[in-house]
């Protein structure tokens, strides 16, 4: 499907589903009870690793809410699930955040999980001719159109002078590109880690990663702005939790590597490895990143390229104004 036709159809699911939200609000007299519990998706990130510590921890379950993860790889079905408010909040990259901003879609950005410092990257295979990114012009690709993998390539492109319209696309999910990268379907793929080592061991070429890029590639969390609305404590808490979980993979990295190992079906050598190209931001990390009113924090630049990248695609008329968007009031409310 088009993506400006998605686009209207997630902003006319969400328009029917605020409608019915409204009216039964209206009918009420008494103020509801907030919601205690929710639905996260994501997709299967290291990144992600606060999520799944806190499940496994009990951390949710103290605070008296039951979150249930969900994972949704596809870009456009996890806009769909948000929109249509089968899940209230997930884990995605910012400049798929900025997308669905820009398509209309209301959420609140809340809380950073990680920036990736080398987890995602360019593969090619060995022996093709691609010594160096310039050598890409003309060479087919396997990337996510549209996606994180995409904003890092036009990234890379660009600062070669070359363009997406330089390279042939061939569309296909992350791990997708991955597996037909390994099966030698494919000379050069975008994707993530492990696939980024396994193609190392393999003897092709890691051509670039986002050590390239440093902080172009963040993950946030991102709720319906109608449920931070209407569940200001429950929210507060999550984001409280996501700022425990974080410590604890910090402070006990040996059992956290075995949770999101077996979160993720990986050794838990594997994670170890992972992590080490993924910046994790905890509570202080978040602040600086979010910044003040007076002093913005990295997170609006990388959202403003994000931005620029979905209008030179046509995907979006202009950049949105992040500016309703990005919330700092809960983490700063943790502030000691």
């Amino acid at each position: 499907m088009h993506k400006r036709i998605l686009a209207c159809l997630l902003i006319a699911m969400f328009a029917v589903s605020a409608a019915g939200c409204g009216s039964s609000t209206s009918n009420s007299s008494q103020p509801k009870a907030e919601k205690k519990s929710l639905v996260i998706a994501y997709t299967p990130w290291t990144g992600y690793g606060a999520l799944f510590i806190a499940k496994e921890k009990g951390m949710f379950k103290n605070k008296g809410i039951d979150v249930e993860l969900q994972s949704i790889e596809g870009v456009g079905d996890r806009k769909q699930a948000f929109v249509a408010d089968k899940i209230q909040a997930m884990a995605t990259s910012m400049d798929v955040s900025v997308s669905a901003i820009g398509e209309g879609v209301p959420m609140k950005l809340l809380w950073a999980f990680d920036s990736s410092n080398g987890a995602d990257g360019l593969i090619v295979k060995k022996g093709k001719g691609i010594e160096k990114v310039a050598d890409l012009k003309g060479k087919e690709i396997a990337f996510h159109k549209g996606s994180t993998s995409h904003f890092f390539l036009s990234n890379i492109l660009e600062k070669e002078g070359l363009s997406d319209n330089d390279v042939k696309a061939i569309d296909m999910k992350a791990s997708e590109a991955a597996s037909a990268f390994m099966a030698g379907k494919v000379d050069a793929a975008v994707t993530w880690e492990p696939y980024l080592s396994k193609a190392s061991a393999a003897g092709d070429i890691v051509l670039s990663t986002t050590k390239d890029t440093p902080g172009l590639i963040a993950d946030v969390l991102a709720f319906r702005e109608d449920f931070v609305k209407d569940n200001p404590e429950t929210v507060q808490a999550i984001i409280a939790v996501l700022a425990e979980a974080t410590d604890y993979m910090n402070k006990n990295p040996e059992e956290s590597n075995k949770i999101l190992a077996d979160a993720f079906k990986m050794k838990p050598e594997e994670i170890s490895s992972d992590i080490k190209t993924i910046k994790f931001y905890d509570l202080a990390g978040n602040l600086e990143f979010f910044g003040t009113k007076d002093q913005p924090g990295p997170i609006y630049d990388i959202g403003k390229k994000a931005g620029i990248f979905y209008v030179n695609l046509k995907l979006l008329s202009q950049a949105p104004d992040l500016t309703k968007s990005i919330d700092d009031s809960f983490m700063t409310k943790l502030k000691k």
